[in-house]
């Protein structure tokens, strides 16, 4: 199991009191997060609707969270795709992400500068800004009685895929989330490319496919994102999806931050 501490006392530099991105410091077991570079990430999620991270795991990082998929204590429900014609396949939501301090690490992390993008585009959109802690979004989530963890492992085989949905579980729901591929493309697998749809006002919906390599991590909006028109800005649905895999097995690690009902 991984040691993940973070390198100094504080995990995030204070550069969000001056509107500019806050950095995640060097944590030990995780130093790819300290050199992502949020401002381009934001850039990218505004003009593709998704933005895509370099490798933030390594591959025996990824190997880690795949094996916790056959440890059944760590999971509080397991859900058969096929079941609810949700599409095809198998995910399970994780009862504590602490039990696996990878995750927990990752979610704790990444969470300051996700919720700073959200709060950018939080006056766009007309709604509410988040705060900048995870702990602060749980503990709110809980006053409203979205207590369950969120945090979820999926498993594809050949034929199996994703129906487009949305991760909304309650009234509180923090417009971004992250997935993450633990397998790499080509290799482990074929097919299963990830599939998001624009809808757009008084327009025909967009497609968009993006096909991460191991250990990169997705960014997109769970609901819907806001676009700029000739009158201000417009709000766009989102939905995402995975295409039918062919050959080989497919693992994606899904963090959302706000709990569920």
């Amino acid at each position: 199991m991984n040691q993940l501490t973070p390198a100094t006392d504080t995990l995030f530099s204070p550069a969000e009191a001056d509107g500019a991105a806050p950095s995640i410091l060097p944590t030990a077991g995780l130093a790819a997060l300290a050199k992502l570079n949020w401002e381009e990430l934001y850039a990218q999620l505004n003009e593709e609707g998704v933005a895509v991270t370099a490798p933030l795991l390594s591959p025996a990082q990824c190997r880690e969270i795949i094996d916790t998929f056959d440890k059944p204590g760590l999971f509080r429900s397991t859900v058969v795709m096929q079941r609810y014609q949700f599409g095809r396949g198998v995910y399970k939501y994780y009862t504590d992400p602490a039990t696996v301090p990878l995750i927990q690490t990752l979610r704790e992390r990444l969470y300051p500068p996700m919720a700073w993008m959200a709060n950018r585009w939080a006056p766009q959109l007309n709604e509410r800004t988040f705060p900048t802690a995870l702990e602060e979004l749980l503990a709110e989530c809980a006053d409203n009685g979205q207590h369950r963890s969120t945090p979820l492992l999926l498993r594809y085989g050949p034929g199996d895929y994703a129906c487009l949905h949305q991760d909304i579980y309650g009234d509180i729901v923090f417009p971004l989330q992250i997935a993450i591929m633990l397998n790499q493309p080509g290799e482990d697998f074929t097919g299963g490319e990830n599939v998001f749809v624009e809808q757009r006002p008084r327009f025909q919906s967009r497609a968009i496919v993006v096909k991460p390599r191991l250990g990169q991590g997705m960014i997109f909006p769970v609901r819907h994102r806001p676009v700029r028109g000739k009158n201000g800005f417009r709000r766009h649905p989102m939905r995402h999806g995975t295409n039918a895999v062919e050959t080989g097995h497919r693992n994606t690690l899904g963090i959302i931050f706000h709990n569920a009902r």
